[in-house]
Order: C-alpha cells, then structure tokens, then sequence
C-alpha cells in the first residue's frame, strides 16, 4: 500500500488545498484503516470549511463516509480486511455520566471525525473499531455514505413519536427534511406535508412520498395547512431549515398538545411574538431538540435501523443525492456550494479507484 494519499486539507476558513499527506499508520490495537469510498458533504461541514473552521489546522474534514477496511489493529477482531463499513464519526469519552448512561451524544469530552481530528475527505482513515458499522452487500458506498445523516435524522424522530395516523408538516426540505418525510411514512404518519420555498427540493420530497407539497414564496403555509386540516393544525411539526421564520411557524402549525421537533441549528438570535410563545402555555406545545445520531449500544439503534430501511428499498437515498465528484474537486465544489451557484441537496465525493 501507497505510503501516501490525496486528502483535502483545511488550513484555515476557506483555505481548502488537495494535498498529499501520510496515510495514517501505526494503528491502536483496536483501531482500523478504513480506505474511503464515497463521502457526503454536510451542511456543518459547508460553515466550517468557509467560515467558522475546525477546532484545529490543519484538519482533514467529512464526517459521512463509509468505505472498506485495509488493516486492522492487533486486537480488532469484528472485522476483517475487505469488509464494507459506515463510520459513525463521535468518538466519546464512555468515562462521563452521559456516556455512562448510554447519551453518547452528549459526551463532555468527545472526539469527532472531521473536525476535532482528521476525518473522510481523504483516501484513508483510521477509526476506532467501535465506530462502525458493517454494510450489507446490496446497499452502495455512495448509500451508506449518506447513513449519518439518516442516523441524526431518525434520533430526532424516535424522540418526538410519530404514532400511526399522525399529520406530520416537515418545514425544510434538505437532505435532514427528506429523510424526516420518510420516516414519518415509515412510521405510520396519516399524510405528512412537506414544506420549502425551491421546487426541486418539493419535488423530491414529492418523489420520496411526501402527500402534500407546499412552496412558502406562494403564499401563507400557516393559513394553508390550518385550512387543510382545520384550525387544529398537525399533531407534529419537524423543523430542519435552521431559520427563524420556520422555528416560529412550527408553533402555529401545531394543534393543542401537539409535538414539535427542532432539528435545524439556529444562526441567530430568535425572537419569538408573544402570541406564538403563548401558544406553548395555553396549548401544552411539547417542544423536543435533538443532537447527533446515538444511543446505546454504541452508535446506536439508529444507525442499524437506517442501514436496514435502505436494505429493504423503504428508505430512499438516491434521490436525495443531486450531484457527485471526485475529491480534488473539493476546494472548487466548496467555493461553489457557499456561492450558491447551483441548487443542490445531498453532494457526494465518490473516491476515485
């Protein structure tokens, strides 16, 4: 094996370069070298590599990414060479009261692939063992780079409870909100409505089956889906945008005792009018957050749950995917994702053979 490998190095915000650098060696004895196939690009990882960058420099970033393993460490005996494998990229602490209590996801002191050290952008990584996940056959690299994703999407969705029959509006239509639309469905949602302001992103919320597409630049979605539903609203409304408009519409779509799921993170401060925080009070509003992707056993039944419902063709990747490249491209796909030069919603790197 080349000593070697192509990575895309982050030295500082929106200092991207493709450089050639060591392949990690000297594996722990529960570490393995995992020589990666696809990688997804995040919407964190667009903020950090143009604007906020990683916690050090340099740092490879990419944090979604599968691949197959190449070596392993001396006592790393649930794999073998050759194996396919999804990498959940939190590496906790297991010493906290967090990890203790099987909340990985709240760790105090957790590593992370991709930002507090080197991540999937690159030819090779090396991981602890623990940290992955075995694909099976039928499911694609380009897939099972997009399981972390569908991971941190369906931990929010066990925590709000989607029963059988429940409306479900899922504002934000990004790869986080079509994976939400399709498990609400999944879950046995009555009609999940699907809401955003670009038309391709409601086109494939429409494909992944979404019942009903609504486009906010056309009109009041609140008016609209109270009319649809009646004044009562949805029984769980699922915001994935990430702006202030939809944190606050999610309390005026949702009926009494009605369950809200924030899974986009804020940008800015939020102000809330007091007619909608009141409807917190007076409705019984439950308000849930969700963080990250785990649970116990590490990673968690989220990441198996997901590899299963791609397994069996209930969960929907491939549309979600809008655009591929080959890493040296990254510095040039970066400058034109923040650009905002194209519409897109999942952007993959396939590694080159």
């Amino acid at each position: 094996m080349n000593k070697t490998m192509k990575a895309a190095v982050l030295h500082a915000p929106g200092d991207l370069k493709i450089e050639e650098v060591k392949v990690p060696d000297n594996l722990k004895e529960k570490e393995v070298l995992v020589r990666v196939k696809a990688a997804g690009i995040c919407g964190s990882d667009l903020d950090r590599v143009m604007k906020s960058g990683t916690y050090k420099f340099p740092t490879i970033p990419g944090h979604e990414f599968c691949g197959e393993i190449t070596a392993l460490g001396a006592k790393a005996e649930r794999f073998k060479a050759g194996d396919k494998v999804v990498v959940a990229p939190m590496i906790p602490c297991m010493q906290c009261e967090f990890c203790q209590s099987g909340n990985f996801g709240q760790c105090d002191t957790y590593n992370f692939l991709g930002s507090r050290t080197d991540g999937g952008f690159a030819e090779y990584v090396k991981v602890p063992e623990s940290n992955l996940i075995k694909m099976p056959e039928n499911v694609s690299f380009v897939e099972g780079a997009a399981i972390e994703p569908a991971a941190v999407t369906l931990h929010g969705m066990n925590k709000v409870r989607v029963n059988p029959g429940d409306s479900v509006a899922v504002l934000g239509c990004g790869a986080i909100g079509l994976f939400a639309v399709q498990f609400a469905k999944i879950m046995g949602a009555g009609k999940v409505i699907a809401v955003d302001i670009a038309e391709d992103k409601l086109n494939l919320a429409k494909e992944v089956g979404a019942d009903l597409c609504i486009n906010a630049r056309h009109g009041d979605m609140v008016e609209t889906i109270t009319h649809l539903l009646g004044s009562q609203g949805v029984n769980v409304a699922i915001e994935t945008a990430g702006v202030m408009l939809t944190q606050e519409q999610c309390l005026r779509i949702v009926k009494k005792q009605g369950r809200i799921l924030y899974l986009g993170t804020a940008h800015k401060d939020i102000t809330l009018p007091a007619k909608s925080f009141e409807r917190i009070i007076r409705n019984e509003i439950m308000i849930i957050g969700s963080w990250n992707s785990y649970s116990a056993p590490f990673p968690g039944i989220e990441w198996q749950a997901a590899l299963d419902f791609i397994k069996s063709h209930r969960l929907k990747v491939q549309p979600i995917i809008t655009h591929t490249f080959p890493l040296y491209k990254a510095p040039e796909v970066f400058k034109d994702l923040n650009e905002r030069k194209y519409s897109f919603t999942k952007v993959m790197f396939v590694m080159e053979e």
